[in-house]
């Protein structure tokens, strides 16, 4: 009855359009006022404090203020100048080249928004100006963007290692194979509806010396995600030490490439701020949150009901997507994460479900997320450049979120995929 009271509150308030940091701070006062626990709220600055302190967390602004570098930098148009060529007489024709350049971008900004918005603008206006219906366009640079957290870096690892201890590094090489399953599956479903729909693709392959032109040109920005992965897989830097390092890189090559000026700098600095800033006050109030839920051992009441209801490993698994599912529809991811892993890392625990894949899956819902109406951020990213209304967005989108939605299962069900690589390369262990 107490976490329907919680979270009950908790959706009030969201539906008011109250913030979401406000809504979680307020939703943990109230209980804490209301059961007796006034004492208890000394805690507040103190937890606050804590849930945005953390190293691991300092990789978020810097892997954030990265993205914005290389959007400005031109580093994002030479990647899609090389996918183009690499790919673009694939039926489909640039809507391939879209995803096979959002495979390239994850790499190095391990943001879906930041993908979307800034890759996603020279995507969209050469589907469009190829003939491609701009809902259709939009459509898949929204999906196509949500690649971007999967393939390492990721902003969202980051978050789950930080919450739940679970190594960042590990997090970041599990999530390569199933991103690349999910790039090829998104490749699949649009040649089937090129071949249904009649969208346009180039006559033929590229010339292997227009191919080369184009890789030569791209180098150095393809060397960025070589850069961060092989750094922390060799051990030379940890992931947070990556966003650092990859932040300079991006600010070398952008003023390298003479597409990013001094004068640009204070703008990206002051949008830099604003994201990070938005999500550290989210993780803050978050925090003390999680702390209550803790403390009135709302966990520990699920756990109970669950194994008293004789549930297995795979049905646990089913409702956990579920339910996040049904978040993903209100909530932005990081808030999901804040709320729902303090309850959730118990009972995976309880039925020895991987934590590495897990935060793999719980990723890919969150993604999912950020794809359906009415709190997608990927849609309104999308939208606010390609002007065709999010609900018409929101259906056109449907394929895609199948197909994302069918490698989660895929994945939550064969960790296999998910732990091949860190097992092969780390070794065994780690969750």
């Amino acid at each position: 009855m107490l976490t329907f009271a919680i979270f009950g509150t908790l959706l009030i308030f969201l539906l008011l359009n109250i913030p979401v940091f406000t809504a979680l701070g307020l939703s943990a006062v109230i209980f804490l006022v209301c059961s007796g626990g006034i004492q208890f709220l000394a805690m507040l600055p103190h937890r606050m404090y804590y849930g945005t302190t953390g190293f691991t967390l300092l990789a978020i602004p810097f892997f954030i203020f990265a993205g914005n570098l290389m959007n400005r930098g031109g580093i994002t148009a030479r990647i899609f100048a090389f996918a183009k060529a690499l790919t673009g007489h694939i039926p489909g024709g640039l809507g391939q080249v879209n995803i096979m350049a959002s495979i390239i971008f994850s790499g190095m900004s391990g943001s879906a928004v930041a993908d979307a918005a800034g890759l996603g603008q020279i995507e969209h206006k050469a589907m469009v100006d190829d003939g491609y219906e701009p809902a259709v366009s939009a459509s898949l640079v929204a999906a196509s963007s949500v690649i971007g957290p999967i393939i390492p870096p990721s902003i969202p690892f980051v978050l789950y290692g930080a919450i739940t201890g679970v190594s960042v590094a590990r997090l970041f090489i599990a999530g390569f194979l199933p991103g690349i399953v999910l790039g090829i599956g998104m490749m699949i479903a649009l040649a089937v509806m090129a071949k249904i729909y009649h969208y346009p693709s180039a006559p033929h392959m590229e010339r292997i010396s227009v191919i080369w032109a184009a890789f030569r040109r791209a180098f150095w920005a393809l060397m960025a995600p070589v850069i961060i992965i092989g750094g922390i897989m060799s051990g030379f830097f940890t992931p947070t030490e990556a966003s650092v390092v990859v932040t300079f890189y991006a600010l070398i090559l952008g003023f390298a490439y003479k597409d990013l000026k001094v004068k640009d700098l204070p703008g990206i600095i002051t949008s830099t701020i604003n994201q990070a800033s938005g999500l550290l006050f989210i993780m803050a109030a978050a925090n003390f949150f999680g702390w209550l839920i803790l403390y009135r051992k709302l966990p520990d009441n699920i756990i109970q009901s669950l194994t008293g209801f004789g549930l297995t490993q795979n049905a646990v698994q089913w409702i956990i997507i579920g339910i996040v599912l049904i978040m993903g529809c209100f909530l932005e991811g990081n808030a999901i994460f804040m709320i729902t892993l303090p309850i959730f890392m118990p009972i995976i625990t309880m039925f020895n479900i991987n934590v590495i894949n897990f935060g793999v899956v719980m990723t890919l819902l969150i993604m999912i997320g950020n794809l359906t109406p009415p709190v997608g951020m990927c849609l309104f990213a999308v939208d606010s450049f390609a002007k065709v209304g999010v609900i018409k967005l929101g259906k056109k989108i449907l394929p895609y979120l199948v197909v994302i939605l069918i490698v989660t299962i895929i994945i939550a069900f064969a960790p296999e995929i998910t732990l091949y690589l860190p097992n092969k390369i780390m070794g065994g262990g780690g969750g």
